[in-house]
């Protein structure tokens, strides 16, 4: 059976889609998975240990045998511990057939295979009866169904259905139950991730400002959750408003509805303040009186910020209200928590708001002036960071004539808007899609410019002479930028655009930038490296197989490459300096033949190598340039700062990821990069040096 898998390809600038047999898609799905890091979360599994024991306990006290559902099993490591509380029998149910082959592997290497089933189906579609896949209902359901939002994926219609069709009226639920706390906040820096702020511009005769359409500016976003590491937002960034407030609780050991509902709380801010942003995470019990919890609640919300379990497979929360609110001190003011089966969202009313008596529910948000499909969050924030901005204004203020005709390629940029306003005599915006076309569209009508830029909807190889207008293009800009690259080199298709486009440019073309190079350095995980770490056993399980399993699929083809990730959320040393490896000249058109590169960095700290993070800069001229990764090395011990706004491409060493401390300051990670021009791919490979 063959399947499609979509992957950004550089040399086009476009999302394709390939076939592949279908282990591709199997060894992609294990390779980028968490089951690490849930096995690594010592707080979850020993809480979940905990309630398990206690309700086999329960039931058993109650003369009954102790049938278990466990729904989602995973590695079947629940269902192995409920048998070795004293459990009868366990019905372990797994859609994902590596998955499911996997968990019967691990459930017979521990010796549990006899009472242990595993169900390669999904839950919905599990039969019970002498002939079924269960011989009888459970009275005891064990599940681990939940995401950052706790119901993206679809906790609520399964235990709906568990309850109607899989187990007993009145059975013991592990976790009994879960919370969903929020806060609200205000927050400059999050709201820059959700809204486009007046951008300045110093030209030559006066101060010229780009402005949002009120389209933008009234647009209630889109509903989706933000999930992010928030006990890495600097306590700076961000003022808290009101107190935790209790939105609602979902108890799973009766019968749940997946039907869309809201919950309202009457709350008064602590404090005055611009209402923007909503905090939201929650926790579950694991018992029916409380006693054994499992919180995602940031450090401050905690009873005591020492020693909180890092998770990765489970954040926290930011929502963005639909607009701004301004709030005073002790003013009541209501937040309803609206859901459906799949995501959650939010309103905020002041008192008088709430007069006019409507219903509270109120339909999830749905963009309506595109920017918020077009653009993602850090693409929002890095718009709105004026000081990057004035970067680029600098390198046009070099570049620019006169007599210049430009021609801008990126996706969403206002860089158009900024030639134009710094004397460019002619400015033309290429847009991959209509919805970026439509965007800046907008823009430039709000800032009365639809008749001063043109935008281009066409792939730069299809580019005519009267496109341009019969004009040959003297500077090409970029930042670059485009929606569908995931790792740093992808926005290199600005170096493919330029060169199909050589035909439209002058002979003596100015590129803006005028080169890239990438950058790489070794650094030690403060807790990062857990997603890809081998458990070996957890709580006195044998996993090896999974690790095995996750190991095989990491080494499948090109699986073994580097992933993004924004690591300002993911705290990390560096273990050598930050070496320059490749150069990319954007003046010159693609080359044919690949470039490569080898060598060594030298370890200067002593720690553990888990990886190399690799970033690009970009050299708008020769003295200006935009960083998208490592901003500063803070301090003696290497911690590192990075660029907010974009994710840096990391790669896990595999040899070393459980290497002891470097003892040999004269230790090196050798180094061998490829790029293929054909493909825009970068092969590379690491070796530790003795």
């Amino acid at each position: 059976m063959k399947i499609f898998c979509g992957r950004a390809n550089p040399t086009t600038g476009a999302m394709e889609w390939l076939e592949e047999d279908e282990d591709y898609d199997y060894h992609q799905e294990i390779a980028r998975s968490r089951y690490a890091d849930m096995l690594h979360d010592k707080d979850r599994n020993v809480k979940y240990y905990q309630g398990i024991s206690a309700a086999v306990r329960r039931v058993k006290e109650r003369g009954e045998r102790a049938i278990v559902l466990d729904i989602g099993t995973g590695t079947g490591l629940l269902s192995m511990m409920a048998v070795s509380a004293g459990a009868d029998f366990c019905y372990a149910i797994e859609v994902f057939k590596p998955m499911a082959n996997a968990a019967v592997k691990i459930v017979e290497k521990n010796g549990f295979s006899e009472k242990i089933k595993v169900i390669n189906k999904h839950s919905t579609e599990v039969t019970v009866g002498p002939d079924g896949d269960m011989r009888c209902r459970a009275n005891i359901l064990i599940t681990e169904l939940f995401d950052t939002e706790l119901i993206g994926e679809g906790a609520l219609p399964s235990y709906e259905h568990a309850h109607k069709y899989l187990v007993q009226e009145g059975c013991e639920a592990v976790p009994h139950r879960a919370t969903v706390y929020a806060q609200l906040v205000e927050s400059k820096r999050m709201w820059s991730w959700n809204k486009l702020f007046p951008v300045h511009i110093q030209a030559e005769d006066d101060k010229k400002i780009i402005v949002s359409p009120s389209e933008m500016e009234n647009c209630p976003g889109v509903s989706s959750v933000y999930d992010i590491q928030l006990n890495q937002m600097p306590w700076n960034d961000f003022t808290i408003l009101s107190d935790v407030v209790t939105m609602f609780s979902v108890d799973f050991s009766k019968q749940v509805s997946s039907a869309s509902a809201y919950h309202r709380v009457v709350l008064q801010p602590v404090k005055s303040g611009m209402a923007q942003v909503i905090f939201s995470w929650w926790d579950i019990d694991m018992d029916p009186s409380g006693t054994i919890k499992c919180t995602m609640a940031p450090y401050w919300a905690q009873p005591t910020s020492l020693d909180i379990q890092w998770r990765d497979h489970w954040m926290q929360c930011v929502y963005f209200l639909p607009n701004e609110k301004p709030l005073l001190q002790g003013e009541i003011v209501y937040l309803t928590a609206c859901r459906d089966e799949y995501s959650v969202w939010y309103k905020l009313q002041k008192a008088r708001d709430k007069e006019d008596k409507t219903d509270a529910h109120v339909a999830s948000p749905v963009c309506r002036c595109q920017a918020h499909l077009l653009w993602n969050r850090p693409r929002f924030g890095e718009l709105n960071d004026q000081n990057r901005t004035n970067e680029y204004i600098k390198a046009l203020k070099k570049v620019l004539k006169t007599d210049s005709v430009c021609l801008c390629i990126s996706d969403g940029s206002l860089l158009p808007v900024l030639a134009h306003y710094l004397g460019a005599q002619q400015v033309f915006t290429l847009e991959n899609s209509a919805v970026s076309h439509s965007v800046m569209e907008k823009i430039f009508k709000a800032n009365h410019l639809e008749d001063k830029i043109k935008i281009i909807e066409k792939r730069p190889e299809l580019l005519t002479p009267s496109d341009l207008e019969n004009k040959k293009v003297s500077v090409v800009i970029g930042e670059p930028f485009f929606t569908t690259s995931l790792l740093p080199w992808h926005n290199l298709h600005f170096w493919y655009a330029r060169t199909a486009a050589a035909n439209q440019l002058v002979r003596n073309i100015t590129v803006l930038p005028q080169s890239a190079s990438l950058h790489m350095m070794v650094v030690e995980f403060k807790d990062l490296w857990r997603i890809r770490s081998p458990c070996r056993t957890c709580e006195g399980f044998d996993v090896h197989i999974m690790d095995d399993m996750i190991g095989n699929s990491l080494n499948f083809r090109e699986s073994k490459e580097a992933e993004p990730h924004p690591l300002w959320e993911y705290p990390c040393k560096s273990l050598s300096d930050p070496q320059q490896v490749m150069t990319f000249d954007f003046r010159q058109t693609v080359p044919q033949h690949r470039l490569s590169t080898e060598g060594s960095m030298k370890l200067l700290r002593t720690g553990k190598s888990h990886g190399a993070i690799l970033w690009m800069v970009y050299h708008l001229t020769a003295d200006i340039s935009i960083n998208t990764g490592l901003v500063q090395i803070s301090n003696e011990k290497g911690n590192c700062q990075w660029n907010p706004h974009c994710k840096q491409a990391v790669y896990f060493f595999s040899s070393v990821i459980e290497s002891e401390a470097v003892a040999d300051p004269s230790s090196a990670i050798a180094y061998s990069l490829s790029f293929d021009p054909k493909t825009g791919k970068i092969a590379m490979d690491f070796k530790l040096l003795p």
